[in-house]
């Protein structure tokens, strides 16, 4: 279906014609000609085929419409998850509205100055395009006015839930006019995206086009298997050296790898620069520009530069980390083959990730084919469930590369057995006498391979503790441990003691008998009594005899007029 045929406005028809773009993509077609009528769209539809221009030609057709409010806000709201995708958008707005009197547009995102934003927002404004972060700020400053949206879109909705917007969506929908009409776009509309669907929108129109990727991709897919980082490191450069490659994205799992990725490839003599998340926006704007002038032949970069490149001389896309979610797999080498060109997407995949490399293949419906490259072909063969790596004959490799003889992976083997094949004659030796020994079991160190250089225990010279082989019993216990050359331990009998030893039997005594009580009365008479507390008892002999001190009182007889030495207290004082 041609674009002519949508009931688009010439003006927008002659921009869209001028970029080169005739007949309408699948999800065009259905989508441009239901915004027009007015309803809440909710799209699924694969990277790549089109969804910018569905939802940006309704809208321009929109604008057409002198709009009866006088605000200075913003008639068309796009949010989107990455900064890259934000400009692209914008850049297509521009180019789809360049027929257009008094069209402005704004781009809101994280990591560029304020100051140039608040310009925009200052002076009528018709589209922004911005990150759900930065217009929240916005917001919160109070910058930007939301009473004249007419129209709300959320891109890869699906991808902003990934990274934790919902919050700021549902902040942001809440602030706009509840007449607007929501555009949702989105690679799948189950789950929670399904949920904030129904949350946003009123009696939208499910539109479907191609959940699982076409087939019939110009893009070749290719699989190669790595024995490990320096194994991949050289699939990498190995792969940069061809001659067929122009432009390549190499995605890497984290920043930190980005960036060392990118220093050994421009230490190693290639023209590359690296894209993430912790750079500035405009340190983005300038690795994306040099990749569009030609000047930057490998751009490494993170899952934040999957969606928004745009960039025609993009060959190859070398994933040296696969993604663990096969729909950012989708993403990532749908930068290559762009305008229906035909690209290469080569995927590096280590001996226990093949996991992953069955989700992507169950998610995309085909299957990748397994290349090597001559020279560097691998040691090991993969698993198909991710397990252990194996060699060439399926059986576990050995750290020092031989093979074991024993059976291939998951088969039950004996723990420090005869069947390994080390010759050292260390840990894991084989056993002499050719009988396997179960996992736990331990020889007398005496007679094991490692200590026989060492000498037994048992050979230790006299006057060592020897070991007893005896259990170890109750702390209590009459029997004395084997292990101490000493007398076993006693215990007295002891009155109120808590813990009870063994003791010799007792006789039979009657406590209702008189000779009882009678001995009892004795022995307790007999006994010194103890002294309460505070009770002092008289002093017999003066501490200051013959030593020439003077004789001190401690009690109130020794006070008086007679007594030179006396302690004159408050009642002596009135007294006298």
């Amino acid at each position: 279906m041609q674009f002519s045929e949508l009931g688009l406005d010439p003006i927008i028809l002659n921009a869209v014609s001028t970029s080169g773009y005739t007949t309408a993509t699948p999800v065009q077609q259905q989508s441009i000609p239901a915004a027009m009528s007015g309803s809440d769209l909710l799209v699924s539809s694969h990277t790549g085929s089109g969804k910018t221009a569905a939802f940006l030609l309704p809208s321009l057709q929109r604008l057409l419409i002198e709009s009866p409010s006088k605000s200075i806000g913003p008639r068309v709201l796009v949010l989107t998850p990455t900064r890259e995708l934000a400009l692209q958008v914008e850049k297509a707005a521009i180019t789809y509205g360049s027929g257009m009197r008094r069209f402005r547009t704004a781009c809101l995102v994280g990591g560029a100055p304020y100051g140039l934003q608040l310009k925009r927002l200052s002076q009528p404004v018709d589209i922004v395009v911005a990150t759900p972060g930065r217009l929240i700020d916005h917001l919160e400053r109070g910058k930007i006015d939301f009473s004249r949206i007419e129209v709300l879109v959320l891109d890869e909705a699906d991808r902003m839930l990934d990274m934790g917007f919902v919050d700021d969506i549902q902040a942001i929908a809440k602030r706009c006019p509840t007449d607007r009409q929501t555009l949702l776009f989105s690679a799948t509309l189950d789950g929670v995206v399904g949920n904030l669907a129904r949350e946003l929108t009123k009696n939208a129109l499910r539109i479907e086009i191609a959940a699982v990727p076409h087939t019939e991709s110009k893009i070749e897919q290719r699989l190669l298997y790595a024995d490990n980082m320096d194994h991949k490191t050289r699939l990498l450069d190995s792969l940069l050296r061809d001659a067929d490659m122009t432009q390549a994205i190499v995605f890497a799992a984290t920043k930190k790898s980005a960036e060392e990725l990118s220093d050994m490839l421009a230490d190693s003599g290639f023209a590359s620069d690296a894209l993430h998340g912790d750079m500035q926006q405009s340190a983005r704007n300038r690795s994306l520009q040099r990749l569009r002038e030609g000047r930057t032949k490998v751009l490494v970069a993170t899952d934040v530069a999957a969606r928004g490149i745009d960039v025609a001389g993009i060959s190859h896309v070398i994933n040296f980390d696969l993604p663990r979610q096969a729909e950012d797999y989708v993403h990532r080498i749908g930068r290559t083959g762009r305008a229906g060109r035909t690209g290469i997407a080569v995927s590096f995949a280590g001996m226990r990730e093949g996991g992953l490399v069955k989700n992507i293949e169950r998610y995309t419906g085909n299957r990748i084919e397994v290349h090597t490259l001559p020279g560097l072909e691998p040691t090991q063969r993969p698993q198909s469930g991710g397990g252990r790596p194996a060699s060439g004959n399926g059986r576990p490799r050995s750290g020092n590369g031989g093979n074991r003889s024993t059976g291939g992976f998951g088969e039950k083997r004996s723990f420090g057995g005869a069947e390994r094949s080390h010759n050292s004659g260390g840990y894991g030796a084989p056993r002499t006498d050719g009988a396997p020994r179960a996992y736990g079991d331990r020889p007398p160190r005496g007679d094991s391979q490692d200590n026989r250089d060492r000498g037994a225990r048992s050979e230790r010279p006299a006057g060592d503790r020897p070991r007893s082989d005896a259990p170890r019993g109750n702390r209590f216990d009459n029997a004395a441990r084997g292990s101490f050359d000493k007398a076993p331990r006693t215990f007295a009998p002891r009155e109120g003691n808590r813990v009870e030893a063994e003791r010799a039997p007792r006789p039979d005594v009657d406590g209702n008998s008189v000779e009882y009580w009678k001995k009892r009365e004795s022995e307790a008479k007999a006994r010194p009594q103890a002294r309460a507390y505070g009770d002092r008892p008289a002093r017999s002999a003066n501490p200051g005899a013959g030593t020439g001190e003077p004789r001190r009182s401690y009690g109130n007889d020794n006070r008086g007029a007679g007594n030179p030495h006396a302690r004159v207290g408050v009642r002596g004082r009135f007294k006298d």
